[in-house]
């Protein structure tokens, strides 16, 4: 099979990747991106409702990184977090809103209206009512598509980067500095399996969420760029941090359906099954509290009261218009007979973000040279313990301005000597066949571990159970990835239990409560 070959390969079309992309374009640089959902704006940016910090009234950067080292208990590296508060709110203006034009909600005065959510001093959020990331998702990939020189494969799944260390058939490059040459890719739709070279590589796959049972992410977020990276030998950090959002929609006829936090940011009330608000009980914030301390409160109301989800409800809300303001949920809930202007929404907290990821610097560089990585996939430093509330795509919005910008310093023209050592992929000569059920119900396994025993509440036993569980499923699902056809389920099967067990081996090592990571 040929290989195709491009100055940067993207493996994601989020707000990190496409960002990306579109500057690496503009400079004349040939970009690929590769994404698994057959639509390309199937990404975590595109589900994402709240909002992106900007600048309030009366903000600064220093107060923003107070918030955000505040958030993240002060574990966050301290370089990152100047970094986005100094560089992010500027890019949300001159690039978002004046280059790309994402049509932000306008205030009276014909300025971006300001939301707050939990734990920020101020109003500093823009927002497109509650389909932000569906608004920059969709005008990022409108800008994208119409530059000649990206191409986007979508039902495209990456299976493993291509390295001169690992792949290549000359012995000699085992010995040599390891650098990324690409990525094999499975077409969903055909079976095969594309060579993809290039110099720079950028992971941009997004999170985590459904390594777990109850998470607000799509079911593309199997962790499979922190997978391949961890197998190409780059460095996992803070793997133990996974944030778990307060209120998703608890209903037997949804999945996944996030309630923004800017519900509670606008003055929706926390409220159990007696209607008692109970978060003023658990932090002097009440219900601003920071996610973490939410996700906690709630998990312990539930058991307390034996129910499995508790209600928020926005009714107190006297000062908006709940339809105009929040028009997603609103019908959402409106379509399962809740009608949030009245009744109380049933809600339960999910997995939710990847505070932790792949180690990188503030260019967006890893350790192994020429792969880059941004957005949840990375670990910058910036989120720490724990993510302030809509600084998501704003660090997303920075390193892949970042790495768009300068990645180009780091393209070199690989040697075809070299090039010819790459083999096409290898299938097994006798191939096992997909049983679906075994697929589904090994993930579920994982699903179900990971919720009960490295969820929002862990204990040593819990954590030691589910790591004797995950390396016997690890064993089995990759005895049998090396025998079997390749598929999309096997090949995020194959990841989601790595990073699963990546997940819990962090947590076992750390034996301090701090942010997310509560034992």
């Amino acid at each position: 099979m040929k290989q195709i070959r491009s100055d940067i390969l993207i493996i994601g079309s989020g707000i990190s990747g496409l960002t990306a992309a579109i500057l690496a374009a503009e400079q004349g640089l040939s970009v690929h991106i590769i994404t698994k959902g057959d639509k390309p704006q199937e990404s975590n940016t595109y589900y994402a409702q709240g909002g992106i910090v900007c600048k309030g009234k009366n903000d600064s950067p220093a107060l923003l990184s107070k918030d955000i080292l505040s958030a993240g208990s002060f574990i966050n590296s301290s370089k990152a977090v100047e970094w986005v508060a100094m560089k992010g709110p500027g890019y949300v203006d001159s690039f978002l809103r004046e280059k790309i034009g994402i049509p932000f909600s306008l205030g009276s005065d014909g300025n971006p209206e300001l939301t707050q959510e939990a734990a920020h001093s101020l109003r500093r959020i823009y927002h497109h009512k509650d389909e932000t990331g569906k608004a920059i998702e969709i005008g990022l990939l409108n800008y994208a598509e119409k530059m000649k020189n990206i191409k986007i494969f979508t039902s495209h799944i990456a299976i493993d980067l291509i390295t001169n260390c690992h792949n290549s058939t000359d012995t000699q490059e085992r010995y040599k500095k390891k650098c990324v040459l690409g990525a094999y890719a499975l077409n969903i739709n055909n079976g095969d399996v594309l060579t993809f070279i290039s110099s720079v590589v950028v992971l941009a796959t997004g999170g985590i969420g459904n390594v777990y049972q109850h998470t607000s992410n799509p079911a593309i977020a199997t962790g499979d760029g922190i997978a391949m990276a961890n197998r190409a030998g780059a460095t996992i950090l803070n793997a133990e941090f996974v944030q778990f959002h307060p209120t998703t929609l608890y209903h037997r006829d949804v999945d996944n359906f996030l309630i923004t936090e800017s519900l509670r940011g606008e003055g929706a009330v926390l409220i159990n099954k007696y209607g008692y608000p109970f978060m003023k009980d658990y932090h002097p914030l009440a219900d601003l509290a920071p996610r973490d301390e939410v996700a906690i409160a709630i998990s312990r109301e539930m058991e307390k009261s034996g129910t499995k989800y508790v209600k928020l409800d926005a009714s107190r809300i006297k000062n908006i218009d709940l339809k105009e303001r929040f028009p997603a949920i609103y019908e959402k809930c409106l379509s399962i007979g809740i009608d949030i202007e009245k009744d109380a929404i049933p809600v339960v907290p999910a997995a939710h973000y990847f505070c932790g990821g792949i180690k990188t610097n503030l260019d967006g560089r890893t350790e192994i040279e020429g792969l880059y990585a941004a957005g949840e996939t990375a670990c910058t430093g910036v989120h720490g313990a724990n993510r302030l509330a809509s600084v998501s795509l704003l660090e997303g919005l920075v390193f892949g301005y970042e790495i768009g910008m300068n990645c180009k310093k780091s393209i070199k023209n690989l040697p075809e000597k070299l090039l010819k050592t790459i083999p096409d992929w290898v299938f097994p000569k006798y191939e096992d066949e997909i049983d679906a059920t075994l697929i589904k119900n090994d993930l579920l396994s994982v699903q179900t571990l990971m919720w009960n025993y490295t969820g929002i509440i862990r204990t040593k036993k819990r954590l030691n159970r589910a790591l004797s569980d995950l390396n016997y499923l690890s064993h089995r699902v990759e005895r049998f990835y090396q025998q079997a056809s390749l598929t999309k389920n096997l090949i995020e099967m194959r990841n989601s239990v790595l990073v699963a067990t990546i997940v819990t081996k962090a947590a076992l090592m750390n034996n301090h409560s701090v942010g997310c990571h509560f034992v």
